[in-house]
């Protein structure tokens, strides 16, 4: 079946790569897991000889579905979500105990997807998703290169990037290279996540710009009442975005 270019599909075939990914979401026989975008299968079938306790899969792609319950259905474990991932992950996500979740994701839903499993009350205890490899960079990323992306995440979780996809991987076979990351849920600070959210748009509205002026610029404050949040925070007048850390953003979201 080819590919359809709309929903951005490019099917990982490689299957050292998809051992890879299988081997890091780690499933034992109590898991509840989630794959986002499973295409034709490929890394479905490795998940379910794990043995998990559910798997449910969201596929978008209509022509997809009577393949996937052909292949699947005589797993106990196998369960068929069709729709849109940003719409039915959160009705699915299980509320009150731990889950894992694993996916190749498009690039133009991944900022989205990812926004949308740190706002779940319950996120999953792991994540294990394929993205192009400058977004697994970004995501990744620490101080001195610090992000929205990354600073985002680091609210709720520890990202690692565990490894590269080279394109040839892939059926089609994309623009750029891929990578894996490994999102893995730990406790959020003792702050209200919307006073986090709110201070760290502020601080990266401009990245090229001190933290200094962009709490003048998106606070409306003069910059004596700038510094003085910095000095309370113990943070360095000539920091820019990209040189904190998840806790100074926390220190300045109080």
């Amino acid at each position: 079946m080819e590919p359809k270019k709309t929903l951005g599909q490019n099917f990982l075939i490689d299957d050292e790569a998809l051992d890879f990914i299988a081997s890091l979401i780690d499933i034992s026989k109590d898991d509840a897991v989630v794959e986002v975008g499973p295409g034709h299968g490929e890394l479905t079938i490795k998940l379910l000889k794990a043995e998990p306790m559910s798997l449910t899969v969201i596929e978008k792609d209509r022509d997809l579905w009577s393949r996937l319950k052909t292949k699947f259905d005589r797993f106990p474990a196998f369960s068929l979500k069709g729709g849109d991932a940003l719409e039915e992950l959160p009705k699915i996500a299980p509320k009150n105990s731990d889950w894992k979740i694993v996916g190749n994701i498009p690039y133009y839903i991944t900022g989205h997807l990812l926004r949308i499993i740190g706002e779940l009350d319950n996120p999953p205890r792991l994540s294990v998703f394929t993205v192009q490899k400058e977004v697994a960079e970004r995501a990744s990323a620490l101080p001195p290169d610090m992000n929205l992306l990354s600073a985002s995440l680091g609210f709720w979780s520890d990202i690692m990037m565990a490894g590269v996809i080279n394109r040839t991987s892939f059926d089609p076979v994309p623009n750029v290279d891929s990578a894996v990351i490994v999102i893995s849920k730990k406790d959020r600070p003792n702050i209200p996540a919307d006073d986090y959210y709110r201070a760290m748009k502020t601080i990266f509205k401009q990245p090229r710009k001190t933290v200094v002026n962009n709490l003048m610029d998106g606070l409306s404050i003069s910059r004596e009442e700038a510094e003085r949040k910095m000095s309370a925070a113990s943070l360095s007048l000539r920091l820019r975005p990209q040189d904190l850390s998840v806790d100074d953003i926390v220190k300045l979201s109080r």
